[in-house]
């Protein structure tokens, strides 16, 4: 009896415990399945937000923003659109066209062309350009924007400032409108207009002013210039340098060149270039401008000094224009060798040791005349 009790015993226990496994087991599905459903959920979640976020990314390219996350002060780049300003412009600037003639032993006579730009300085047809553009010209001719061509007389010119003034007879022409070159700050935005290389005239372009008043020396010349990453080219030279107003801040004359050198071109200050205009205009000279009186020829190879007969590289005098001149002492055939004991063996170190002093003022020459050498005082003239 006891052993069929402890056997009933012993089928309860297991069937209690059987019952207690199968419980245990039932109550870990619905966990499973919650742990999964989140899992999914969790995932759908973050690729819709993903797939926004690279939608919304695609609107805009921001290029600055604020220190901080409000977006209502983002700035997004914008393209400046100069194209009013340069229509307004344009058609001050002119294509200017030159013949040079020269001489040579080989060739006998023949006639040079030359290219580059001006911009119209007043109604009436007076333009400014460079004095390096029309210097020796024997003919000038000035091209509008419309294609009209016509014959341009030459009223003054000053090598000093690299600045001169022609004229053609036509009115009511496009004039620029003269801003204050005074006021000009490095990074501010300008124009170029010329007529980059004697073919492309009203070519535009644009940069930035780069430096104020920078020392450069062109062709012996020291020079204050304004410098700017703008696109200069041969051509360019008497064109209009202008700023966003649309006004006329300088007049464009030179461009550094060489191996790897780009961006850096220059252009006389327009307070300056017109302040020199005015007088070229007024006068046909600018006030204090020296001259020595003479017309001469560098001697500057061994050939040339045979064909003259000279012993000596120098300038050769064989012309005494000025009173000054004729009444210092100095004859034709002298070879001028130093001023004021500066050597002054070509034009250029002759036009930049000249620019140093005024009409009025009395300098030394050294001369070569022959075997010998002789001291030369005379008085300088104002160039007219």
């Amino acid at each position: 009896m006891d052993e069929q009790r402890e056997e009933v015993q012993n089928e309860n226990i297991e069937n209690n415990t059987t019952e207690t496994v199968k419980t245990k087991k039932t109550s870990k599905k619905p966990l499973i399945l919650y742990l999964a459903f989140t899992i999914i959920l969790s995932t759908v979640c973050s690729f819709i937000s993903v797939k926004i976020a690279l939608k919304e990314s695609k609107k805009q390219v921001v290029v600055y923003q604020q220190p901080q996350s409000n977006t209502e002060n983002v700035q997004v780049s914008t393209e400046n659109d100069i194209s009013s300003i340069v229509e307004k412009i344009v058609n001050s600037v002119v294509e200017v066209y030159t013949e040079t003639v020269s001489y040579s032993t080989f060739y006998g006579e023949y006639v040079n062309e030359g290219a580059g730009s001006g911009v119209i300085y007043s109604t009436d047809g007076y333009i400014i350009t460079n004095n390096h553009v029309i210097e020796k010209a024997t003919s000038i001719k000035v091209t509008l924007t419309n294609g009209e061509q016509y014959d341009a007389e030459l009223i003054a010119t000053d090598n000093v400032s690299d600045i001169a003034v022609i004229k053609i007879n036509v009115d009511n022409l496009p004039a620029v409108v003269l801003g204050n070159s005074d006021n000009l700050k490095v990074g501010q935005y300008c124009i170029a207009i010329g007529n980059p290389l004697g073919t492309l005239g009203g070519t535009v372009t644009n940069g930035i002013i780069s430096a104020l008043s920078r020392e450069v020396t062109i062709d012996g010349q020291k020079m204050n210039l304004l410098q700017t990453n703008t696109a200069i080219n041969p051509g360019n030279s008497g064109g209009g340098l202008f700023n966003y107003n649309g006004e006329l801040i300088g007049i464009v004359n030179a461009k550094s060149g060489g191996t790897n050198i780009e961006g850096i071109g220059f252009a006389i200050p327009i307070n300056y270039a017109a302040t020199i205009a005015k007088e070229l205009i007024e006068k046909g000279y600018v006030e204090g401008r020296p001259q020595l009186g003479i017309k001469g020829t560098e001697i500057n190879s061994i050939q040339q000094a045979w064909n003259y007969s000279v012993n000596s590289y120098g300038i050769y005098v064989s012309e005494l224009v000025t009173d000054s001149a004729k009444n210092s002492g100095l004859q034709i055939g002298d070879i001028i060798t130093m001023l004021n004991n500066e050597d002054v063996t070509t034009f250029e170190k002759l036009k930049g040791v000249l620019s140093q002093y005024q009409a009025g003022e009395t300098v030394e020459l050294t001369v070569a005349r022959g075997k010998d050498t002789v001291i030369i005082k005379l008085m300088l003239e104002q160039k007219k």
